[in-house]
């Protein structure tokens, strides 16, 4: 086989068809992996020498791109139907895709350690990262942009790098759907059992909520607003808290599908009729809400769509291509079931 033309640099693919080998099959045997058999390495050493091959001192993404889905728990069905879309998107882009569980705090708030990690998945041939609601991602965001490496948060938390590109929905919206939803049936109080305040969706459903009681002309009541984290315990303590007030709410909506199931348990707890004397709804519409007792009420969000689109922006970002807005929100719908109906003084 002839050699190339001196002006025009050999590759390391280059080499591997030289050598009648894979291109990751040359690279073991250059880097002394024991894997390798003798002749197969001497086939590319000599590739190496006919070719004039020299290793560049930049760092070459590998034939077939790889990117990264990380997050904190995948027990949540949130992040497993955001999973579906990720998943869906890179194999239709016929991309590898590697499934992570988040560094810990202390990498993430720590300069250093975040700069490891992101080397970590370089070096595992990720081209770019789709980070599911992390919290405190600063260091790693920033990390990743000293090197040129896309990232994308969907649903970001306390997020203060500037430039960060992310994907979500229209929460505000759907807050304000929800709880407009509930004004509409007659209900007059209603409570508030939201996620953390650090959370850019929680504050913005929350937002939601409140824009539709003042529309409606009704006094926000700070004893009926909670934020906790996303969780089933959460809906279960301050919807035990709700329903103990004096007057407890007729109505309570919720940040997400597990705290509207906490909300359920504790109303059974109490006695509470669903929606006999209190209606619920949740936000997500994961499939899990068509499951509950009574099957839930809940704002839809597209969570596999999410899922899509982040994948497609990061792709994008490693062609080189800008997004042209960097917060992408996808519509969010209302999903009217059982938990939801006029208040019993109004039948």
């Amino acid at each position: 086989m002839a050699g190339r033309p001196s002006k025009e640099r050999a590759t390391l693919a280059d080499v591997a068809r030289h050598a009648g080998v894979s291109t990751s099959t040359a690279s073991k045997a250059l880097n002394g992996r024991h894997d390798i058999a003798r002749s197969t390495r001497e086939r590319v050493l000599e590739a190496v020498a006919a070719l004039g091959y020299r290793p560049t001192t930049q760092w070459e993404p590998p034939p077939t791109r790889t990117i990264a889905a990380v997050f904190d728990a995948l027990a949540s069905p949130y992040v497993a139907n955001v999973l579906d879309g990720v998943l869906a998107a890179a194999t239709s882009a016929e991309t590898n895709l590697l499934v992570r569980s988040a560094p810990d705090r202390a990498v993430r708030a720590t300069k250093a350690a975040a700069r490891a990690w992101v080397a970590e998945q370089r070096e595992s041939g990720v081209i770019g990262i789709v980070g599911i609601t992390l919290a405190r991602p600063n260091a790693v965001l920033q990390a990743a942009k000293e090197v040129g490496m896309p990232f994308v948060m969907i649903d970001p938390v306390d997020v203060e790098a500037p430039g960060t590109v992310s994907v979500g929905s229209a929460n505000w919206a759907g807050g304000r759907t929800a709880t407009e939803h509930l004004l509409d049936l007659g209900h007059r109080r209603v409570g508030w059992i939201g996620g953390p305040a650090a959370s850019a969706a929680a504050r913005e459903r929350l937002h939601g909520y409140r824009a539709a009681l003042d529309s409606a002309g009704i006094e926000l009541e700070q004893e009926l607003v909670r934020s906790d984290s996303f969780s089933i315990d959460t809906g279960l303590v301050h919807g035990r808290a709700l329903l103990a007030l004096p007057e407890p709410p007729t109505a309570i909506v919720t940040g997400d599908d597990e705290i509207a199931v906490g909300v359920l348990a504790a109303a059974r707890e109490l006695d509470v009729p669903v929606p006999g004397r209190l209606s619920v709804v949740g936000f997500d519409d994961t499939p899990q809400a068509g499951w509950t007792s009574p099957p839930l009420t809940s704002v839809h969000q597209p969570l596999a769509g999410m899922g899509r689109m982040a994948v497609e922006t990061l792709l994008a970002m490693a062609d080189g291509v800008q997004p042209a807005s960097r917060h992408v929100q996808l519509a969010t719908s209302l999903t009217v079931r059982d938990t939801t109906a006029p208040p019993a003084r109004r039948r």
